[in-house]
């Protein structure tokens, strides 16, 4: 009898430590997707990028500057070429507009248009939304664990609102950044990748300033991202993300 009841003593003790070690690592695995999501943002950030569009049938070259403000708030203007010059992106949440100076017109992304491509690349406009809320979004599961790298998998809460069925991140353990993020859908299909390089030290923080986003239904073409400046924790308010300075009238 003493036997029996030290085993289911012992037994216990090993289910309550085993199920402390699973909570323990589901918090880990939630910051570090946050952690890999946010790290071009910061509190606030200020860049200019170099976005480069191929298509079976044209390219497309754009230079732009890009500011952030937390999670929520997102601004982006073309600054070059010259006929494109002024068309910006503002985020707010979960509301997204496009400028149009030529016209002068501001228009809502509509949800309805949330899966379309965000200045003509294969980034969308629910990638905007969505991207910095995908550790609230998803429950995840280390796939994998080398001396060098996580595997982690996220699938959809059943109350979230997503497009993807299912998202694998490959992180670097020493650096903490991402190496590759595959995109699944509903069927379980691999439907895009992004890959991540030319990792470098910017204001104390390690972050890929390459990104390469590759459809995989149309291997011929591909959406890359070079960060030529990057600034973090830059003054900025609330008021700087509004429809005026959507259209540089800040």
């Amino acid at each position: 009898m003493l036997l029996s009841t030290l085993f289911k003593s012992l037994l216990l003790a090993v289910l309550l430590l085993s199920g402390t070690v699973v909570l323990s690592l589901a918090i880990d695995l939630r910051e570090l997707v946050r952690t890999v999501e946010e790290q071009y943002n910061g509190q606030s950030s200020t860049s200019e990028v170099d976005m480069s569009v191929v298509t079976g049938h044209w390219e497309r070259h754009l230079k732009m500057e890009s500011w952030s403000l937390g999670r929520e708030r997102f601004l982006v203007r073309i600054l070059s070429p010259v006929k494109e010059k002024g068309v910006a992106t503002l985020k707010v949440e979960n509301d997204v507009w496009n400028y149009l100076p030529k016209v002068d017109r501001v228009i809502r992304v509509p949800p309805s248009m949330m899966g379309g491509a965000w200045m003509g690349s294969h980034i969308t406009n629910d990638d905007l939304v969505k991207a910095n809320h995908i550790d609230e979004d998803y429950d995840f599961t280390l796939l994998e664990e080398t001396d060098d790298i996580w595997r982690i998998e996220g699938i959809p809460k059943p109350d979230a609102a997503v497009i993807w069925g299912k998202i694998i991140y490959k992180i670097h353990k020493g650096q903490l950044v991402p190496l590759q993020i595959d995109y699944f859908d509903e069927e379980s299909i691999l439907v895009r990748k992004i890959l991540f390089d030319d990792v470098q030290t910017v204001s104390g923080r390690i972050v890929p300033l390459k990104m390469t986003v590759l459809p995989q239904e149309k291997p011929e073409e591909k959406t890359v991202m070079h960060y030529r400046k990057l600034e973090f924790d830059v003054d900025l308010k609330d008021k700087f993300f509004s429809l005026g300075n959507l259209k540089g009238r800040y």
